[in-house]
């Protein structure tokens, strides 16, 4: 006991040492051991360093899980080590709704069987979400919280000591400076060549780990370019799903949506003379067939037939490929220009497609108009 308590006095002692020195700097009254020029240039790309990896850390937490309330509770598995309960996408959950819609709305119906395939779609963005997260967050998250939760805590360390070593040898040069009688100059020496050795050697210990940086930089480095391909991949993946969608839709178009394409095969009033069925052909505009079917009472027209309308053409760029579905439509090169028309009567999404001597239907959604 006895020795605790002066180990505790001794420790109080140092204390209080340490903090009149440190206020006596900050009111100018005391003199403070400057670092040099290369250790501050160290502590500030530590700093640096530290600071930017916490906003990125963050901001990519937001970005792989938008919803705070799931990051909160995320974060408490981890603390109370344990594991994060598997979580269903947004993508994943709006496909289960769709597909509970077709199937309550009727799942041969037209809107029913698209609801299936864009559900179908949706799910497999989800998954693909899914394997980007994991990926990030083990590529990419965790060596940057390995390093705040690691290194950064060492180094931390090592500061708070060094600047403690380093109250101790400016107090002890304060003491020097007052002492008057020989024998308390040379104890405050003594004093003084000991805290310099102990102050030497903590700023040679911080130094090394301030060094390390660099290779702290050089993991990061690694760790963000896996994080690109990663992000890359599932963006990939995206775009892959999507474009099969947009395909299947649009092959499907005609089907899903006859009227637009083909004349009413009820008779709307009584029956034509030949005479005025002859007046009739003569000014109704003509109309290309889709997917095959031919117009009413007449025979499948050829779009090499027909003629660019009155009110001229636009031209347009090709924003991505396109297979063509049948011999009716035009495949389609990415970035390349085509001319476009439209024709009375062709449904909104689609166009008439011209390059070189090949014409044929053309989706709008693939095509930017420039003029």
């Amino acid at each position: 006991m006895d020795f605790n308590m002066k180990k505790l006095a001794s420790d109080a002692g140092i204390f209080f040492t340490r903090a009149v020195q440190f206020t006596e700097e900050k009111f100018g009254q005391a003199e403070k051991t400057e670092l040099d020029a290369h250790f501050e240039n160290l502590l500030a790309r530590a700093d640096s360093t530290k600071n930017w990896t916490e906003k990125i850390l963050r901001q990519t937490e937001v970005l792989l899980q938008p919803n705070p309330s799931a990051r909160v509770e995320e974060f408490l598995y981890e603390k109370l080590d344990r594991k994060v309960p598997s979580r269903v996408t947004n993508g994943e959950l709006l496909a289960q709704y769709m597909t509970e819609a077709a199937n309550e709305l009727g799942p041969e119906t037209p809107y029913g069987k698209t609801l299936i395939k864009v559900g179908e779609t949706e799910k497999c963005l989800g998954a693909a979400e899914r394997d980007f997260i994991h990926s990030a967050s083990i590529n990419f998250l965790t060596p940057l919280r390995n390093f705040l939760e690691g290194d950064w805590r060492t180094i931390s360390k090592e500061r708070r000591i060094l600047q403690n070593r380093r109250l101790d040898l400016d107090a002890c040069k304060a003491r020097l400076k007052k002492a008057k009688a020989a024998e308390a100059k040379a104890a405050a020496e003594q004093e003084l060549r000991v805290a310099q050795t102990e102050f030497d050697r903590q700023a040679e210990v911080t130094r090394l780990l301030l060094e390390g940086i660099s290779s702290t930089h050089v993991n990061h480095l690694r760790c963000l370019q896996e994080f690109v391909e990663s992000q890359a991949t599932y963006y990939a993946q995206c775009y892959r799903h999507m474009l099969d969608l947009q395909k299947q839709l649009g092959s499907t178009q005609g089907v899903i949506f006859p009227g637009t394409f083909v004349g009413n095969t009820e008779p709307a009033s009584s029956p034509l003379s030949s005479a005025s069925l002859a007046t009739a052909a003569a000014t109704i505009p003509v109309v290309p067939t889709v997917a095959g079917i031919p117009a009413t009472g007449e025979a499948a027209i050829s779009l090499d037939d027909v003629a660019p309308p009155a009110s001229g053409t636009r031209k347009a760029r090709v924003l991505y490929d396109y297979e063509a579905a049948d011999s009716s439509e035009l495949a389609l090169l990415a970035d390349e220009l085509i001319t476009v028309y439209s024709l009375p009567g062709m449904d909104p999404d689609w166009l008439i497609g011209e390059r070189g001597n090949r014409k044929g239907k053309v989706p709008v959604t693939y095509l930017e108009l420039l003029s």
